[in-house]
């Protein structure tokens, strides 16, 4: 009977493009409907706003990613 070797399954990073997905789909429509000039003041103000929002989403699909890499190398190096 011979083992298959089953394939290791990710889901930091699937979250993680998940997460940026999302934050492009925010951005580009904030975009298309207010255009750069609102979506630069929208970023400065002091406001808790969608764009920035957005931004803390980039940064946590960034961590997944990170996390997501090395959870990886770890699971390969042991299976």
């Amino acid at each position: 009977m011979t083992l298959k070797r089953r394939r290791i399954k990710n889901w930091y990073t699937a979250m993680a493009i998940l997460f940026a997905v999302m934050a492009v789909i925010v951005l580009l429509r904030d975009l298309a409907l207010f255009g750069p000039e609102f979506v630069a003041e929208f970023i400065m103000n002091g406001e808790i706003t969608n764009e920035k929002i957005s931004i803390l989403m980039f940064g946590i699909a960034g961590v997944l990613f990170a996390v997501g890499f090395k959870k990886s190398e770890q699971l390969y190096r042991e299976g």
